[in-house]
């Protein structure tokens, strides 16, 4: 199978490099969790470069937009809502998305997206590592009660709201409160996880969780991006062909030789076995309300 840029029918976009939380495993940071990455550099994309590199007829092709990344939230974006309703306006039937870590922002803006994001398939997933005694811990530098305040304005808004929740030796013990608080407030789904990142940068002071440690893999690849057909726009406007490879060099002229000869990365994401990628392991609870 190779790579046809006609035959993407999902967008995943990284509006912006900047971010309030300071996550330690993020690629923000060198291995270390503290040291900010020299090379990142701070930008947002903007509609204009966007649609120099994207015209109607590809945004006209896809099923669903979401914003997401490598590096940047996207509600620290100046231009997401923007970006948002361009993407309304030519494809009316497409699917909006967003990942964040809700810390930034005020509830009126936190409003207006929930307005926009706010058909059936449409969603925006927050991700909350535990309560408020813990969610700071891996989540740095963001603000439990102002997390709260922007997900009950969204949800009141009409958007559907996402809880997502990496499990970590600090809040295993929450998982079954944080499933309950997200039913609770109107959340549509909740899921857990436990990051593969333990394995390649482990940081001090985070261990995994006792309850379930999900092991690596090694098979053959399934590629998740060829299988859903999907791509990686970054916050420079770069194609690349997925997330994974997004703090890489790859750009999308290089999918089909990665395609025959998978990166490191390709393997220790996609390998599958026993029909279940590395990827797909790390889900410890997925429920939809």
């Amino acid at each position: 199978m190779n790579f046809d840029i006609s035959s993407v029918k999902i967008l995943h976009l990284e509006p912006t490099s900047r971010c309030n939380a300071a996550c330690p495993m993020c690629a923000r940071f060198l291995d270390d969790g503290i040291t900010l990455n020299p090379k990142l550099q701070l930008s947002d994309l903007t509609l204009e470069k966007l649609t120099s590199v994207l015209d109607q007829t590809f945004i006209k092709q896809l099923d669903k937009m979401f914003m997401c990344g490598v590096y940047g939230d996207p509600a620290a974006s100046t231009h997401a809502l923007q970006i948002y309703d361009w993407f309304r306006y030519v494809n009316p039937q497409i699917t909006l998305g967003m990942n964040t870590n809700g810390s930034l922002r005020n509830p009126n803006w936190w409003a207006i997206l929930g307005s926009r994001l706010n058909k059936i398939t449409d969603y925006c997933v927050f991700s909350i590592d535990g309560l408020q005694d813990t969610n700071h811990i891996y989540r740095r530098n963001t603000n439990w009660d102002k997390i709260i305040k922007n997900v009950e304005s969204f949800i009141a808004a009409g958007g559907r709201a996402h809880w997502d929740m990496l499990v970590f030796k600090h809040n295993e013990h929450q998982v079954d409160e944080c499933m309950q608080l997200a039913k609770d407030m109107g959340f549509v789904a909740f899921r857990a996880k436990v990051s593969k990142r333990f394995i390649n940068r482990p940081i001090t002071g985070l261990e995994p969780p006792e309850i379930y440690s999900p092991k690596p893999s090694y098979g053959n690849v399934s590629c998740q991006a060829l299988n859903e057909h999907s791509v990686y726009m970054n916050y420079l406007g770069n194609l690349q062909p997925c997330c994974f490879l997004g703090n890489q060099s790859y750009g999308i002229e290089d999918f089909n030789n990665i395609i025959n000869n998978w990166t490191d990365t390709c393997i220790e994401t996609c390998s599958v076995v026993k029909n279940v990628s590395n990827f797909g392991a790390q889900w410890y609870r997925e429920i939809y309300f």
